[in-house]
């Protein structure tokens, strides 16, 4: 039965920032299995940019998946519509070796946040399948694992590519983190300190009754 993984990350950076990166995300400290990538199709139709991008991957496997694999390098290939006008990446990828033994087709929605500027939210699913009699269900189970950990791979990889090449973004994220902080606590102090003195109003008062 095929498993199904989903997961979001927000980047802190705009979109724009996020879909500039996107074509530049590979080489990172997080992609060394990741041996090659070539554009098939470019075009531009009702506003989007449509590419097709074929990747050249290692895959190392577990010694008890080496009777179901027999080779290291597996292709992948990777569709993306860019919709400039509503900030919108979408792409989908999906292995195009070893389909029967594991089959993963993965989709990511990249779009800027709604609730907080200056972030990008990235959704995404995955559908992982074998049609090995027998192991399916097996096989199944590790590449869904092996997926989920691969996912804060990608995420750390790419965050990687976004701060070299957007190092300013970084610094004002981390100072409006601060100052955001920083009024949070003045706000609690503030509280803090008007709840004392409405609890010792009518404590004073008692002890100094003829005093208004």
């Amino acid at each position: 039965m095929p498993r199904y993984y989903e997961n979001t990350t927000v980047f802190n950076f705009t979109w724009d920032q996020v879909a500039q990166a996107f074509w530049r995300r590979y080489p990172n400290p997080n992609s060394k299995h990741v041996l090659s990538e070539d554009t098939v199709v470019r075009r531009v139709d009702a506003g989007k940019l449509i590419s097709k991008r074929l990747l050249s991957k290692t895959n190392s496997i577990p010694k008890w998946a080496e009777r179901f694999f027999s080779g290291s390098h597996i292709y992948i290939v990777e569709e993306s519509t860019v919709d400039p006008k509503n900030k919108v990446l979408i792409t989908y990828t999906r292995n195009l070796g070893f389909t029967k033994v594991m089959s993963i087709t993965e989709k990511v929605i990249y779009k800027a946040s709604d609730s907080h500027p200056g972030q990008t939210i990235a959704v995404r699913s995955a559908w992982i399948d074998s049609q090995v009699t027998g192991f399916s269900k097996a096989i199944c189970a590790f590449g869904y694992e092996r997926f989920r950990k691969n996912c804060a791979k990608m995420a750390g990889g790419f965050n990687y590519v976004l701060t070299n090449m957007f190092p300013l973004q970084n610094v004002i994220a981390t100072t409006q983190h601060t100052v955001t902080a920083a009024h949070k606590l003045k706000d609690v102090a503030k509280n803090a300190s008007e709840l004392a003195k409405a609890k010792a109003a009518p404590i004073y008062a008692s002890l100094h009754p003829n005093q208004s």
